[in-house]
């Protein structure tokens, strides 16, 4: 069996981290490697972590946010398949097998981007959201669907771009991404729900605090792909493959 490095990144959210744990310890995985990420939580999440034992794997040592963060975590990740989880997110069950499953019957894939869920902050279903194709275009003119919660990939793909960039810290997941489809890797979309993303006031998502970082991230990913800064007829290319993506998301399976 395949195996699989899990590294979820924890700080202050004790009140979800033990869902998201037992999320992950609870897919019954045979071969499975759980790396949990604290760099100083105040909140009591250490003691939750500790109180799993040798199931997991710690690294309690001081970051320089969540990409850093990350990246400490998979330095001590073995698997052949990486995937991360955030401390208020969760896996679905069934998903690391189905994961597995894939990577094993395609092994010309390197990415696998599933879909799944948007929660709240007390686990009321809000909506689906799928998973769209992907490419370096349409990641950098906002035009794919990237569930992170759905994403995994090959230890070797991960290393080519050596890791997350450590300078975003609004979406260190899609310049992940992004920094794959530039290097040419292949990907897997799958309408299989494999997670469940949380939005609440104190998630960076749902409290909009980092709303400025993410558009000067933003800026700086398009320019590492297209050399050059925005320019107004870029609303052009934005429409069409959002577009696109809008139609093809929505479209039943057998039509895609």
């Amino acid at each position: 069996m395949i195996k699989i490095s899990i590294v979820t990144i924890s700080f202050n959210q004790a009140q979800y981290l033990r869902t998201c744990i037992d999320s992950v310890l609870g897919q019954n995985y045979s071969n499975l490697q759980y790396i949990v990420v604290d760099p100083g939580s105040t909140d009591g999440s250490r003691d939750i972590i500790d109180s799993y034992g040798d199931r997991l794997q710690r690294v309690y040592e001081r970051d320089r946010g969540p990409a850093d963060g990350l990246n400490n975590g998979f330095r001590q990740a073995t698997g052949e398949i990486f995937y991360f989880l955030n401390a208020d997110d969760a896996l679905l069950p069934g998903a690391l097998d189905y994961a597995a499953s894939i990577f094993e019957a395609q092994p010309d894939i390197d990415v696998l981007c599933g879909s799944g869920y948007k929660i709240d902050g007390d686990g009321k279903l809000l909506r689906e959201i799928r998973a769209s194709t992907m490419s370096r275009l349409r990641i950098v003119y906002g035009a794919a669907n990237l569930f992170q919660q759905g994403v995994f990939f090959r230890a070797p793909t991960f290393h080519a771009v050596q890791g997350f960039n450590i300078e975003n810290s609004s979406s260190w997941d899609g310049e992940l991404l992004l920094d794959m489809a530039v290097r040419g890797a292949r990907f897997r979309v799958s309408r299989r729900h494999l997670g469940l993303f949380r939005i609440h006031p104190t998630s960076i998502t749902g409290s909009n605090r980092l709303i400025e970082q993410f558009y000067r991230d933003g800026a700086r990913m398009f320019r590492k792909v297209m050399n050059r800064e925005r320019r107004p007829y870029d609303v052009i290319p934005h429409c069409v493959l959002w577009a696109e993506k809008h139609l093809v998301t929505r479209l039943p399976t057998r039509w895609r």
